[in-house]
């Protein structure tokens, strides 16, 4: 399950909530004000962000604006406002999901697990995976078969470029253009830093598994049959 930070002032409600919520089995933080949410936030950031608007020290939509400049945790606003305009200014200011009150402590939890299956889709579609190689682009981290490799700038440039186009033999000319961002160059260039990967990766030329050189062509990333 979630950690969840609610922020409400309501402290009855706060409670209640924090008390079913519990029960359905995730870990509950609380806040009262929208800048001791924020505080809660920047510290150490929770799964997710149930937000009510009515707050006594900051209205709850330039908290938002406030939170979404400081972290992409999801937030599920909680409102008493139904207008559509005003649903529609919430989504675009940053706003995950939305709930107008009254609602149910099960209500909340469902929109909050739909939430995170949504942010688990987004964090796997910035990771490449092919066989035991996973290439995670924004933390710009390789791992094999679960070991971190220790690659340099242009090594993990390379790597995600072929990654990216696995199975497909990548020419020379392409890798150039495209990872080393020049129209031309020396080929060893490239021979040089597939070297490089190759042996970080464990693997030979003469018995390659992922990193296969097509001679006169390019070279190409395949999982190993």
């Amino acid at each position: 399950m979630a950690t969840v930070l609610l922020v409400e002032d309501d402290d009855h409600v706060r409670q209640a909530f924090l008390r079913e919520l519990r029960d359905l089995g995730h870990t509950m933080r609380s806040a009262g004000r929208a800048l001791d949410a924020l505080r809660d936030v920047a510290a150490n950031a929770p799964d997710v962000v149930v937000l009510d608007l009515g707050l006594p020290d900051l209205d709850g939509a330039e908290a938002l604006k406030m939170l979404r400049a400081v972290s992409d945790v999801p937030v599920i606003v909680a409102t008493a406002r139904d207008g559509e305009p005003e649903i529609i200014r919430l989504l675009q200011s940053g706003a995950d999901d939305y709930l107008v009150k009254p609602f149910s402590a099960g209500h909340l939890h469902a929109r909050i697990e739909a939430v995170l299956r949504r942010a688990r889709t987004e964090a796997r579609r910035q990771a490449i995976v092919v066989g035991e190689l996973q290439i995670d682009l924004d933390r710009r981290q390789a791992k094999l078969r679960g070991t971190v490799l220790q690659l340099a700038r242009m090594e993990f440039e390379m790597l995600a470029f072929l990654a990216r186009n696995a199975g497909r033999v990548v020419s020379r000319r392409e890798l150039l253009t495209e990872v080393w961002r020049q129209p031309y160059g020396d080929d060893q260039t490239i021979d040089v830093h597939l070297s490089w990967l190759r042996r970080k990766m464990g693997e030979r030329s003469s018995s390659p598994r992922y990193l296969h050189t097509v001679r006169g062509v390019g070279v190409m990333l395949a999982a190993p049959e």
